[in-house]
C-alpha cells in the first residue's frame, strides 16, 4: 500500500472520535497492539535521541524496502511510533524521503501533544528519514 493511502486510512480512523480523550485512548490501544521489540534491538544505537521517554527504532532493509520495528516505555508515545511504523514500514527509501507526512496535522496530533512529545515525534521522523538516506546511499553502490 502506498504511503498516502495509509495516511488517509489513519485520518479516517481518527475522524470517528469527537473528543481528544477518545483519540488518546485509541493511541494507547494502537501502542498496546504493537509487537514487542526483540530485546537484542533495545540498544543505545537504536535509542532515539530527543525523546523524553525511551524509544527504540530498528530498521532492516529487505528486498528494496525498509522494515521498521519499535517500542517505547510510554503508552502514548508507543501509539505514535506504531502509527509511524504503519506509514513508513515496508516502503522504499525513496518513497520515505519523498513523503509529505500530513496525517499528523490532519488528525490533530501536533496541536494536542505536549512540547516534549512533539519534540520526540520530530526526532522519530528524523531518525526514520536518516535510515532511509543511509539505505539509499548504501544501495547506490
Amino acid at each position: 500500500m502506498i504511503i498516502n493511502d495509509i495516511q488517509d486510512e489513519i485520518i479516517e480512523e481518527f475522524a470517528v472520535f469527537d473528543d481528544w480523550m477518545d483519540k488518546y485512548a485509541y493511541l494507547i490501544e494502537l501502542g498496546n497492539s504493537l509487537s514487542p521489540l526483540d530485546e537484542k534491538y533495545k540498544t543505545s544505537n537504536n535509542l532515539i535521541e530527543g525523546c523524553q521517554s525511551r524509544v527504540w527504532l530498528q530498521a532492516d532493509y529487505v528486498d528494496g524496502n525498509i522494515l521498521f520495528s519499535a517500542e517505547s516505555d510510554a503508552l502514548i508515545v508507543k501509539g505514535i511510533v506504531s502509527l509511524l511504523i504503519r506509514v513508513f514500514s515496508n516502503q522504499t527509501p525513496e518513497d520515505i524521503l519523498a513523503t509529505d507526512l500530513y496525517f499528523i496535522e490532519k488528525v490533530g496530533l501536533r496541536e494536542h501533544l505536549s512540547p516534549t512529545r512533539s519534540n520526540g515525534l520530530v526526532s522519530m521522523v528524523k531518525q526514520i528519514k536518516l535510515y532511509a538516506i543511509a539505505f539509499k546511499m548504501k544501495n547506490k553502490d
